[in-house]
């Protein structure tokens, strides 16, 4: 089994090679930089449903491949710090936006987007969507949408351009994952969390999240823009994955979203 899984993994080493020249493209003088490392394609119709914390399986990385993640923004005194130094450090992440902190500030999220990130959704806002009616749930879903591809775009629609979604406190039903699937929408839980929704030092907020990487070695990092203390920690957090020899992917669509 464990021949099968290296076989596969270099198997999406090999097919992810220009998109790895495509990443690196930007950072070209800046061999002190974190960078990011590769790009891989994510599609619901092979990976539905990603993150080891909720779902049975993550996505297809290699021993010390991170994707970061960013929920709740985006928010004026703390996500401009946070894209400032993924900036820096040539790093792309993913952002799910609040569609009522969109509505406020639509300039973050186009920014976000022009510097290269892929935004996904997290509702209009933020309720725990397992605690209402299937319906009620969807529309939930549809406004956080709508409100960020108009932010984005111009168009208010539920379609999105990039089709990610994650749950508001993961509180997920079966039938929304299968009406998000059936949508072709990944749904994104995570594999390793700072809870930085606790307060504490972004010294604790670094050592606990360190701890946690080097205990699931990959995956998907879950972070929050609208915190203090996290936007704080990025810049150290960034510094240490380097010098640590982790490497970022950044994770994009690889089709769109299947319209209503």
């Amino acid at each position: 089994m464990r021949g099968v899984t290296a076989f596969l993994l270099a198997a999406i080493g090999a097919l992810s090679a220009p998109s790895i020249a495509a990443a690196n493209e930007a950072c070209t003088g800046r061999p002190d930089a974190l960078g990011t490392f590769r790009v891989l394609n994510v599609d619901a119709a092979t990976t539905p449903r990603v993150g080891r914390k909720h779902f049975p399986d993550t996505l297809p990385l290699a021993d010390k491949e991170l994707v970061l993640t960013f929920d709740d923004g985006p928010w004026p005194t703390t996500t401009p710090r946070v894209l400032d130094v993924l900036k820096a450090e040539c790093v792309r992440a993913t952002f799910f936006l609040l569609g009522r902190n969109t509505d406020a500030h639509p300039g973050l999220a186009r920014r976000a987007r022009a510097e290269g990130h892929s935004i996904g959704h997290h509702t209009y806002s933020h309720p725990l969507l397992s605690h209402l009616p299937l319906a009620k749930a969807e529309a939930e879903i549809n406004r956080g949408i709508s409100r960020d591809e108009f932010a984005l775009t111009g168009v208010a629609r539920s379609t999105p351009s990039t089709p990610f979604f994650r749950f508001p406190g993961f509180a997920s039903s079966q039938p929304l994952l299968d009406r998000l699937q059936e949508r072709g929408i990944v749904v994104f839980g995570a594999d390793v969390w700072a809870s930085d929704w606790e307060p504490m030092s972004p010294d604790v907020q670094l050592q606990k999240l360190m701890q946690r990487i080097e205990r699931v070695g990959r995956g998907i990092v879950l972070l929050h823009d609208t915190k203090a203390q996290t936007a704080a920690m990025v810049p150290r957090l960034l510094r240490e994955l380097k010098a640590r020899g982790y490497r970022i992917v950044h994770v994009v669509a690889a089709h769109g979203a299947v319209t209503n």
